[in-house]
């Protein structure tokens, strides 16, 4: 993929440099791209279906991130990188209050892996890792000590740059080659599978391959009689456009929420990917 760093580089800098504040509550769950300090909330923008709680999600986690994240004013639409409205706009229950870069990167598997960088660095940025297709295991901590990579003939090879701190702007200058070399075939080897009926936030719905796609369970849902899980699902696609949250279209009544599958169900349809049961995955 040919992608102009420098300007994906600079885009990302300039996002970066913005920090909305920790809402009150939120301490230790910072967003700091965020365009706006008074975004609503993922949990209150989307209630649990009737009768149905939100699964416990343990403090500081992944799940509970995620539980949290910023969305754009309601209404927002969806935008492709380049500024171009997304085609589908009937599948956009909400946009996640994150930039979109000028570059056709963070697309679908970029997007799991922007949020997951994200949270990790808010806890460790020593822990920031992603394998690229080549099996080639990208830290953010050798990056900014100076070690990156550059490919020729489809071989990554070592490369040095200038050391940096480990600061939230060096992980967007980390996230530029992250996105150009890595994508559903390598993040679906670097994740573990589960079963569709444990399926927790934070874990991926992901069809590894070229095409291939993958979707982000942010938030789980139960009715306690009879154990029906929802899930809210997010996405990227092809272009690169907004992080948005899937609408229903199928079975409206739900709204954003999508109903798990049962065990005599072989897929998990999507509004713009069909998945295999068995394409459940997590992070360790």
């Amino acid at each position: 993929m040919a992608v102009s760093v420098a300007s994906l580089a600079a885009a990302l800098l300039a996002l970066s440099a913005l920090s909305a504040p920790t809402p009150k509550g939120l301490v230790g769950r910072q967003y700091p791209w965020a365009t706006s300090p008074s975004a609503q909330t993922l949990a209150a923008r989307f209630p649990a279906p009737p009768n149905c709680r939100r699964v416990p999600v343990a403090a500081g986690s992944w799940g509970e991130w995620l539980r949290w994240l910023p969305l754009k004013p309601a209404g927002t639409k969806a935008r492709l990188y380049n500024g171009q409205l997304k085609d589908r706009q009937d599948v956009v229950a909400a946009v996640v209050d994150i930039d979109v870069p000028p570059q056709d990167l963070q697309q679908c598997a970029d997007a799991v892996i922007r949020l997951r960088a994200e949270y990790v660095f808010s806890h460790d940025p020593n822990k920031v890792h992603f394998h690229l297709t080549t099996g080639y295991d990208f830290w953010f901590s050798d990056f900014v000590t100076g070690h990156t990579f550059r490919v020729m003939n489809e071989e990554v090879l070592p490369a040095t740059r200038p050391a940096e701190a480990p600061t939230h702007a060096a992980l967007a200058r980390y996230l530029v080659p992250t996105f150009g070399y890595a994508g559903t075939l390598s993040l679906s080897r670097e994740l573990r599978p589960v079963l569709l009926a444990q399926v927790q936030p934070g874990d991926v719905l992901i069809h590894g391959g070229a095409p291939g796609h993958a979707v982000l369970v942010v938030e789980v849902a139960e009715n306690p009689a009879s154990h029906q899980k929802y899930v809210l699902l997010a996405q990227s696609y092809m272009p690169a456009q907004s992080i948005h949250l899937l609408r229903n279209v199928d079975v409206p009544a739900l709204g954003a929420w999508f109903a798990v599958p049962g065990p005599n169900e072989a897929e998990f349809n999507t509004p713009e990917w069909t998945f295999a049961r068995q394409e459940l995955k997590r992070f360790e």
